[in-house]
Order: C-alpha cells, then sequence, then structure tokens
C-alpha cells in the first residue's frame, strides 16, 4: 500500500504545482495594448442619481438636482506589479453630464496587463490650464459648449451642480449653483484621487475591461466638509467654501465593481 500512498501524495502535489504555475503564467498572455472603459455611476443617497428628483441631507436641506457635470483627468493606473502607466496628458482631460448621459471614459492604447488601482484628477491641473487658451485644444470647445468655463481668464469650471432646495428657514424652492474650480494660479482647486479597483483590470488585444465607479453627488456638500445652502446657495469664488467642495468631490468616488471581457458587456 506504501507505494500507492506515495504515488497519490506526488500526483496530488504535481496538481497543484501545475494550477499554480499557471496561475503565475495567466499574466503573460495578456500582450499588446487595449482600451480601459471607465463608468462614472451618479448616485445620491445610496440610489441612482435621477436628474429631477428629490433628497434630504444631513443637514435637513431637501435638494432637487438639475445638473451634475464634472471634469475628470490626468489617468493613471497601477499594476500589480507596482508599475505605473500614465495616459497621455494631451488627452486625458473628459467632461461627464449626467445631463446628457455623457457618462464613460474610454483610455485607448492602454498597454496589456493587470491594473489594481486608478488615479484621476478632478478638475484642470496648473500645468494644463498654464499652457494658455492655445493649448488647450478640444477641452476648451467643450467646456464653452458645456457649460463648464466661466471665461477664459476666471478658469474652468471643474464641478457644475444645480438645482433648488428648501430647509426649515428656506420654504420656498430656491435656486442653488456650486460652481467649483480654480482661480487663477492663487486658488488652486485641482485634487486627484486613488482608488483600488479590488479586482484587476485586465487588458490586452481582446481584453477591455469596464470599471464602474460610484460618484455620490450628495458628498459634495454633505461629505467630511458641511455645507450649508440656508448659509449660501450659490457659490463660485470662495477662498473659505471652494477648497472645501473641492475636498468633498474629490472623496465622492468608490469603485462598485470592474467588469472583464471585451468590453461589449457591463
Amino acid at each position: 500500500m506504501k507505494p500507492l500512498y506515495k504515488l497519490s501524495i506526488f500526483l496530488f502535489l504535481f496538481v497543484i504545482v501545475t494550477s499554480c504555475s499557471d496561475d503565475d503564467s495567466s499574466g503573460d498572455d495578456l500582450t499588446g495594448t487595449g482600451m480601459v472603459k471607465i463608468e462614472f455611476d451618479n448616485s445620491v443617497a445610496g440610489d441612482d442619481l435621477i436628474l429631477g428628483s428629490s433628497y434630504t441631507n444631513s443637514q435637513n436641506e431637501t435638494l432637487t438636482i438639475d445638473r451634475l457635470n464634472y471634469i475628470v483627468s490626468n489617468f493613471r493606473l497601477t499594476d500589480a506589479d507596482g508599475n505605473v502607466y500614465t495616459y497621455p496628458k494631451d488627452q486625458g482631460y473628459f467632461i461627464t453630464s449626467e445631463e446628457t448621459g455623457n457618462t464613460e471614459v474610454v483610455l485607448v492604447d492602454v498597454p496589456a496587463g493587470r491594473y489594481t488601482s486608478l488615479t484621476f484628477g478632478i478638475g484642470v491641473d496648473q500645468e494644463k490650464y498654464l499652457l494658455g487658451a492655445e493649448g488647450q485644444g478640444d477641452l476648451l470647445t467643450e467646456a464653452e459648449s458645456t457649460n463648464m468655463m466661466w471665461s477664459w481668464q476666471a478658469g474652468y469650471k471643474f464641478l457644475n451642480f444645480e438645482g433648488t432646495f428648501t430647509s426649515a428657514t428656506v420654504t420656498d424652492a430656491t435656486d442653488f449653483k456650486i460652481h467649483m474650480g480654480s482661480h487663477g494660479s492663487s486658488l488652486d482647486n485641482y485634487k486627484e484621487t486613488t482608488l483600488s479597483l479590488g479586482t484587476e483590470a485586465l487588458v490586452s488585444d481582446d481584453m477591455t475591461p469596464i470599471v464602474h465607479l460610484v460618484a455620490n453627488a450628495g458628498n459634495i456638500l454633505d461629505g467630511n466638509n458641511k455645507i450649508l445652502l440656508t448659509e449660501q446657495a450659490v457659490i463660485m469664488v470662495s477662498e473659505e467654501k471652494s477648497p472645501k467642495i473641492a475636498t468633498n468631490t474629490s472623496n465622492m468616488f468608490t469603485v462598485d465593481h470592474v467588469h472583464n471581457g471585451d468590453g461589449s458587456s457591463h
């Protein structure tokens, strides 16, 4: 019986070693370049954001959201070995809009790999802005057409968040407008966020992952920094409140899930 027992142990160990080898080498099958799709699923109070619907925040203000647009930029992907791929800067600025349904960002020609985290900016960094109007490319035209710019001199709106609200002391529906951005180089509200993907995003010639991010719009005013619309319903250039809103906005993103495949299914 001993030879049979030893043979069984040998076969068992062979299967384990072979399985581990297959797992370790599976990353080598990812070759070439591919796309990464990033879907920004806007939400509020734990539900999908539907423009025109209302919710009540922790400050007992009831908001009806009519607009949620924001700029995302400067994407970087980090793989399982800690290598960082930086998406080309001149291609890396996108305006997402709940109004138009344009909430997907597509990164092209991404090197094959197993990516474990995603970094991106909210807004337009000083390096880009200081290139001047002639250095903005299509971003300037798109921002002007989507109400994401005050003027070239005043700069981009990184966030355009609008609607109406009521509260205990504001009983008639009142407009609110939160337009957050940098103002020249003196008030820089550009922020970045880094998110662990949880599940590896697999990129190759025939693998296009879809990364689903949830953006909680409630966090804009009701994050770590509490912003009362009852005190100020229109916030655009505020040395006190704009940086707090910028911080809240950068923290409103979480990873819901990653779908690995050919990019045709969510």
